[in-house]
């Protein structure tokens, strides 16, 4: 080798300048990459035994490890660009130019991918719950960082950006596992409140799925021009409430029919006065 340099008129291998670069400044920088690579492994292992003690969740755990990940990278390359000698301030204010110009460009994307991060955290549903959102109510099928799927009961497919689920109402039917059943049922004042309430709870006894506890209740609602109104409420599993629901209505009627007890209806008395 240092034949090879003596020949070339290089007394010494540090004097070897590729144009601004030295042969002592690259394997400086080759030894500080080395180094910066053992420094992101480490780094890396560490906030993913961190991350995976916590609750976070696994979406966002992947997300956030390869956020750390790319930034960790950059502070490498703006090391290994210094031993260099290359302008690092120069670099970090293209870079800062660079990432505003794109911030702007994808605004609207950006806003949906930080409305996904905090849907993921905070965690106000989940895949396969029925919920209701101003943009449409349906069952998730599918979350990503940026869209929301949903499927309605009637085979149609709801996509919603992150960021209208975020900063809206959302209900969620299936979270907390039970849903209440409620009717209101209308009776003539000339059936008895006891009479009605008896129907009523035999209807909802002869419904499948509905809970013993909380027992059915009936209660009076208000009173009408022609008719008593009443409440009849009862409670069941999230995925049966629409079949509780229709069949203790059918139930009902039956039953109303059974005990004899007029449900009423609007209807329109023609008095005829003969002069």
């Amino acid at each position: 080798m240092e034949q090879l340099l003596t020949s070339l008129g290089i007394s010494n291998a540090a004097d070897l300048n590729l144009g601004a670069l030295t042969l002592t400044s690259v394997l400086g920088a080759l030894l500080t990459l080395i180094v910066c690579l053992i420094a992101i492994k480490v780094i890396m292992s560490i906030f993913t035994k961190l991350l995976s003690k916590s609750s976070m969740d696994e979406r966002v755990r992947g997300y956030a490890l390869s956020g750390i990940r790319t930034v960790l990278w950059i502070l490498a390359i703006l090391i290994v660009a210094d031993s260099l000698g290359i302008p690092v301030t120069s670099l970090v204010a293209m870079l800062s130019v660079f990432t505003l110009a794109v911030s702007l460009a994808v605004q609207s994307v950006l806003s949906n991918i930080a409305g996904g991060i905090v849907i993921m955290l905070n965690k106000p549903f989940k895949e396969g719950d029925y919920i209701d959102t101003p943009n449409g109510a349906g069952t998730v099928s599918r979350m990503t960082l940026s869209y929301t799927y949903l499927n309605t009961p009637d085979n149609l497919q709801i996509v919603i950006p992150n960021s209208a689920l975020s900063a809206g109402k959302v209900v969620n039917y299936t979270q907390l596992g039970t849903r209440r059943v409620d009717h209101i049922i209308t009776a003539s004042y000339n059936a008895s409140v006891d009479d009605v309430r008896r129907a009523c709870l035999e209807a909802v006894a002869r419904t499948a799925k509905v809970h013993k506890a909380p027992a059915p209740v009936v209660l009076i609602n208000s009173y009408g021009e022609s008719s008593i109104s009443y409440a009849v409420r009862m409670w069941c599993d999230c995925a049966d409430y629409w079949d509780v629901y229709f069949e203790s209505l059918e139930n009902i009627r039956t039953c109303f029919a059974e005990a004899g007890v007029e449900m009423t209806y609007n209807h329109l008395n023609v008095h005829i006065v003969e002069k």
